[in-house]
């Protein structure tokens, strides 16, 4: 008698996506809270996310993920620590590749040195912050798929990246971005061209104030 055919589940839990990833289960909840992983609730509440979203991160360009997670019982501090890691880290969000190319130039002048990480839209951002906590977001708004304002309504719904600076630099004027449903008052909103004297001051202010959120995100 043969045996009966396994067919594979075209889903799987946030741990199981978790561990297909590499990144902690609170990293895999916040990809699946922002739209990055295809997500939905079973009726007794138990989320579920699409195989074929993971796979498709996974083969997205550009997203290099790690081979495992960090161990959960490791906090941010103790593994910045550990890695000797103390300057701060920026993540510059902005779709054109020459601008990109001039911020990693501009910030890696800066005296604080800080380690400057890039991502081309919100999507790629999302999958950085996921991956590590960096001290300051400098974000574009006008970006091809998910843009900024969407991008920054992920970063503003999770508590583990609260102590992060977030500063918006954007050609678009004040009535352009009111009309595309605004941005918080408490995140600066700089002007293009790229005003780099005023960013280096925030950038200090980050160090002075020790706004250190460490690389690694804590499971929740």
């Amino acid at each position: 008698m043969s045996k009966p055919k396994q067919i594979a589940r075209s889903f799987c839990t946030t741990r199981e996506a978790a561990e297909m990833l590499g990144v902690s289960l609170r990293t895999a909840q916040l990809w699946s809270e922002s739209g990055l992983l295809e997500a939905w609730k079973t009726g007794g509440g138990h989320r579920r996310i699409s195989r074929q979203s993971i796979e498709r991160l996974l083969s997205r360009p550009g997203t290099e993920l790690p081979v495992k997670a960090a161990p959960p019982d490791r906090s941010a501090d103790e593994t910045a620590a550990a890695s000797g890691d103390t300057a701060i880290s920026i993540l510059v969000v902005e779709d054109d590749p020459v601008l990109r190319r001039l911020y990693e130039i501009k910030l890696q002048l800066w005296p604080m040195q800080p380690e400057v990480l890039t991502a081309g839209d919100g999507y790629e951002a999302l999958v950085q912050l996921g991956l590590k906590r960096p001290d300051m977001l400098i974000a574009d708004l006008h970006m091809p798929g998910l843009d900024g304002f969407r991008m920054l309504h992920a970063v503003l719904g999770a508590p583990e990246l609260a102590d992060m600076k977030i500063v918006v630099v954007s050609g678009l004027d004040a009535d352009e971005i009111a009309q595309r449903g605004g941005i918080p008052a408490e995140i600066p909103v700089l002007p293009k061209p790229i005003p780099f004297e005023r960013l280096a001051a925030i950038a200090g202010q980050v160090v002075g104030e020790g706004k250190r959120t460490g690389n690694q995100v804590k499971e929740g």
